[in-house]
């Protein structure tokens, strides 16, 4: 087991990440010295024979490149077209193009948007929070992602909570007062996407508004019309990540789609498994954990291209060293630790706990690969959120088989059902019972594991690690005085 255990990869990695910290403590700059010494150095580790010290080289290039990354994240963030307009809280007019869908409350909106031009001048396509209210936001919250808008307001620093959307290169706020013209996208992919996502939404129109508003969270991430009650339930049973698009939902995809690439040349289906993982990564917004997937999905069709299948371990490694060095903040998205955080626990736990168990295959392996992905993320949740559920565990072993057909028929009803709506109205109400089904069943369990109000907080697992230590040693104890 040891021989496959990718060591390459996971140096590189552990070398971005320590750079990557390291940018940050320094602190905004350019870079190119650190930047081209990187480049430089991975260069030459590929020309030294001794494995040994050409890994010490790469580890001390892939450093400098991690710092060099974030380095210069942070200084687009500093010294940016806008920078002044922001300090200053200086009024204007933006011409943006929305990167997401606007989320918010009743009576207000928010939105992040890609400015292109600002008071007449060039913004250098920086990021900014749109903030508004009352008819404006109204206004807004019809806008998807990939529309552009000109907006009038004026601009202020992030402050406060706020402050977290720095790590999603935002370099101020803009609170719109006036909403003056609208487009929409000029991508065609942008637009098919969106025309695609639509028409899935379509399909489910005749599902009750809770019902509807869940199935958009499970097929598309879209999360904003569920209900605040219904999400603390979801939190409180560990089963959120169910209702934001993960790494399963891109699996999920590529089966609905198997059927179609296997009749396709080699090429074939590597040049249509990645349409589609493009295609999806824009219907679903290029979420932290679907580009995570994506990624990973891209790396595995593209070696099995090149007749170079690889294990799941070294593949999650590369796409995390790509991620992170194109997008060092990252490193501070929940989402994108606790996407990486269940696939490392399932490539490194899921054999071994399946291996121990007894009963059926299938179900051994679904409880092997449900506990490995609860285990991966504890180390996340723990620290971020202070506690996780006891009951998550039981909860996702009897929810994720659920959510498998779920996806499945959920997404090709809502097309089908999107499509027909037009000509045969009752033909989605149809269509959208075994949806509705698998929803409630899934509400019974998340409300049933909320009703448990135990946790596993920082101490409880530390204490929890000390027993399986000592039960370890004892059982190696044992073995050796045998």
């Amino acid at each position: 087991m040891r021989d496959h255990i990718p060591t390459g990869p996971l140096v590189v990695l552990a070398a971005v990440i320590v750079g990557i910290i390291a940018g940050e403590t320094l602190g905004p700059a350019a870079a190119q010295s650190a930047l081209l010494a990187g480049i430089v150095g991975v260069a030459g580790a590929r020309l030294i024979r001794s494995r040994t010290v050409s890994v010490l080289v790469a580890m001390v290039a892939f450093a400098l490149l991690g710092t060099a990354a974030m380095q210069r994240a942070l200084h687009g963030l500093a010294v940016s077209p806008l920078a002044a307009m922001v300090t200053t809280r200086a009024d204007g007019i933006i011409a943006a193009t929305l990167v997401e869908d606007p989320n918010g409350a009743r009576f207000d909106a928010r939105v992040l948007v890609r400015v292109d031009r600002a008071a007449g001048s060039d913004a250098g396509g920086r990021r900014v929070l749109v903030s508004a209210t009352g008819d404006v936001a109204a206004r807004v919250r019809l806008l998807s992602a990939g529309d552009t808008a000109r907006l009038r307001g004026w601009f202020e620093p992030l402050t406060g909570f706020d402050s977290r959307w720095q790590w999603r290169h935002a370099v101020g706020a803009f609170h719109a007062t006036a909403l003056e013209a609208v487009a929409r996208s000029r991508s065609p992919l942008t637009r098919a996407a969106n025309a695609a996502r639509a028409t899935v939404l379509a399909g489910s129109e005749r599902l009750a508004p809770v019902d509807r508003a869940l199935l958009a969270g499970f097929l598309l991430g879209d999360t904003r019309g569920v209900p605040p009650a219904v999400t603390e339930r979801f939190r409180a049973a560990g089963l959120t990540h169910l209702t934001a698009v993960s790494g399963e939902n891109v699996a999920f995809v590529l089966a609905l789609f198997a059927p179609f690439l296997r009749r396709c040349s080699l090429r074939g289906r590597l040049l249509g498994g990645v349409a589609v993982l493009i295609f999806f990564g824009t219907m679903t917004r290029w979420e932290p954990s679907v580009l995570r997937a994506i990624v990973m999905a891209v790396i595995a069709l593209v070696a099995g291209y090149f007749g170079r299948p690889t294990t799941g371990l070294r593949v999650l490694a590369l796409a995390a060293i790509v991620l992170l060095l194109a997008d060092p903040f990252l490193l501070h998205s929940v989402g994108f630790l606790l996407s990486c955080a269940a696939s490392l626990g399932i490539a490194v736990l899921a054999r071994p706990i399946t291996a121990r168990l007894r009963g059926p295959v299938w179900m051994r392996e679904v409880l092997g690969v449900t506990s490995a992905a609860q285990f991966g993320v504890a180390p996340v949740l723990i620290p971020v959120f202070g506690s996780m559920p006891v009951m998550a565990l039981p909860a996702n072993l009897v929810a994720v088989p659920i959510a498998a057909p779920l996806t499945m028929w959920g997404l090709g009803a809502g097309v089908v059902g999107g499509v027909v709506r037009p000509y045969a109205p009752q033909v989605p109400r149809v269509l959208g019972v075994p949806s509705t089904a698998m929803i409630h069943a899934l509400i019974a369990i998340a409300d049933v594991a909320a009703r448990v109000p135990i946790a596993i907080d920082g101490r409880r697992a530390w204490a929890l690690i000390a027993l399986v230590c000592l039960a370890a040693a004892t059982r190696r104890a044992r073995r050796l005085r045998r």
